[in-house]
């Protein structure tokens, strides 16, 4: 029987072929289509030593690492485009892995669970904390956009410091989220933990001594190469994108965010159909937060340091899909329920918004 572990390992192979492609010349089409797919495997490795090395370390130092390593394919992938001068393909990665983690993830998990169970529950306190916290993070990026908007003559150089200020504010309030859910609150997520043990319980495999110093060869391993499949990934974009008639816009928004949450979609997925709701949406709307709150600040100051001028002067039709996408997200969630209907309406949602960015004239800038 095919399981994700054996499909992980067979996508492993498009990791030499994307090599191969870039240094045979096979095309920016080519080598853009067989990087992508190889990190998705990569990430879900990531993912794995992570959680191995957390079980040594302990609860607190493994809640710590998970929350900060969650999202490091993303980061890494990001930060290379960043450092490529791709810098608005990073603000739409950004937005897109909001936007996805929102409404794909999160609707895919409700539509397939309710199917399966009906009515599903979830921590309704915890869902309102999360809630609360994307507000912030809406707030937070939507300001440098409208100071840019309703100023005249702001420069590029006080948007960056201005940028920079929210970012280090954001990055302390992650802090604070991270203390509240594992510290003073940790009760209020203490039903997603218990799933996420139980779920490992039922692996047999799983119940084994961690070998600590494997485990992080593999985690170091790992970034090594996704590094590397994220440098080859950014160099063929522009071409790419430009021989598949899509827009950089697009790519950024969709089809990237896609790539490097693969394996996160997946176990949010399969973990809401093992009626473990308070996990998968635990998984979706954590990682969104992790997106908003740690990486969105800390490109924009790895930007500041690397003379890339990066801001969260967004794209205002970026800033309305983040927007609509946690509306509607706390709305479904707020009530600690969910069903088939209201993933549906998620997955719509995300339809419609991929629809829109598919057809959103090129900007100057995005390609």
């Amino acid at each position: 029987m095919i399981n994700k572990n054996t499909i992980f390992l067979l996508l492993l192979v498009f990791i030499p072929i994307s090599i191969a492609g870039h240094f045979l010349d096979w095309g920016a089409t080519t080598v853009f289509i067989t990087a992508g797919i190889a990190i998705i495997p990569l990430a879900a490795y990531m993912g794995n030593a992570t959680e191995e090395i957390a079980v040594v370390v302990g609860p607190n130092l493994g809640g710590l690492l998970n929350a900060t390593f969650g999202n490091a394919t993303e980061l890494i992938l990001a930060f290379i485009a960043l450092r490529g001068g791709l810098i608005e393909v990073v603000k739409a990665t950004i937005t897109g892995s909001i936007v996805s983690n929102l409404l794909l993830v999160m609707g895919f998990s409700m539509l397939l669970g309710g199917l399966l169970y009906k009515e599903q529950e979830f921590q309704p306190t915890a869902a309102r904390v999360n809630a609360s916290s994307m507000n912030l993070a809406v707030i937070a990026i939507l300001l440098p956009t409208a100071v840019e908007y309703t100023s005249s003559g702001i420069g590029d150089k006080t948007l960056q410091q201005l940028s920079v200020a929210v970012a280090v504010v954001l990055i302390f309030v992650y802090g604070l989220t991270l203390l509240f859910s594992m510290k003073t609150h940790s009760y209020l997520y203490d039903v997603g933990v218990a799933g996420m043990e139980e779920a490992n319980a039922e692996s047999p495999e799983k119940e084994h001594k961690v070998n600590l110093p494997f485990w992080i060869g593999v985690l170091l391993v790992v970034t090594l190469v996704v590094a590397i499949e994220s440098e080859l990934l950014v160099d063929s974009l522009e071409e790419a994108t430009s021989e598949l008639g899509l827009t950089a816009l697009f790519t950024g928004v969709i089809i990237l965010p896609i790539i490097g949450n693969a394996a996160e979609h997946f176990t949010a997925v399969t973990v809401a159909m093992k009626n473990k709701m308070d996990l998968s949406v635990s998984v979706a709307v954590g990682s969104s937060l992790q997106i908003a709150l740690f990486v969105a600040p800390v490109l924009v100051i790895a930007g500041w340091i690397i003379g890339q001028p990066m801001n969260l002067n967004f794209n205002p039709f970026e800033l309305v899909a983040v927007a609509v996408s946690v509306l509607i997200a706390n709305s479904i969630s707020s009530d600690g329920e969910s069903n088939w209907l209201e993933g549906s309406l998620l997955l719509a949602t995300y339809a419609i918004l991929g629809l829109a960015f598919f057809f959103h004239p090129v900007v100057e800038g995005l390609g």
